[in-house]
């Protein structure tokens, strides 16, 4: 009979220490409950972007003085830069630069070598297309300045380093 015992009350305290550590993952689901959600409605509501935010890449074309730095730095070689010798003045005049960020790794390398500062990293992160082809950028679409978030009125902003949603 004494093992009969036993073997219950092993039983019971098995079942004891279950049910507390169910409801412990209880509890602990009850206290999530009553926080912000980490979430954010992506159209209407936009986080904020660090100051060290690497997106799509401004170009300043009569900065540029065709040196290709930029290609000789970037790992898969990408920025495309077309020039002609001008032979009476010596010097490069830059045609064409196009950069396809369809490739882009997004590293910084050219931003960060430019000797002209001709090339910067801006808050814009919206680049997904239907077409591969439209990602590619011209000096033109590169030269265009990206439409800052917080002064759009019909967007919610919501800052990276707080929970706190504030409205512009």
């Amino acid at each position: 009979m004494f093992p009969m015992l036993t073997e219950f009350l092993n039983s019971s305290q098995q079942t004891l220490r279950a049910s507390r550590y169910i409801g412990q993952g209880f509890m602990i689901t009850l206290s999530h409950a009553n926080r912000l959600p980490v979430t954010i409605q992506y159209p209407y509501e936009k986080l904020i972007t660090s100051e060290r935010f690497r997106g799509r890449i401004h170009f300043e074309f009569d900065k540029c003085i065709a040196c290709e730095v930029c290609v000789r730095v970037c790992p898969i070689d990408l920025p495309v830069v077309d020039w002609k010798f001008e032979s009476n003045i010596r010097k490069k005049r830059l045609l064409n630069y196009s950069i396809d960020f369809g490739i882009c790794i997004f590293c910084g390398n050219c931003v960060e070598y430019c000797p002209t500062n001709c090339l910067s990293m801006t808050e814009e992160y919206e680049l997904s297309t239907y077409d591969r082809h439209e990602l590619n950028y011209n000096q033109i679409a590169l030269g265009r300045l990206p439409v800052s978030i917080i002064d759009d009125y019909t967007i919610r902003t919501i800052s990276s380093n707080s929970p706190q949603i504030t409205n512009v």
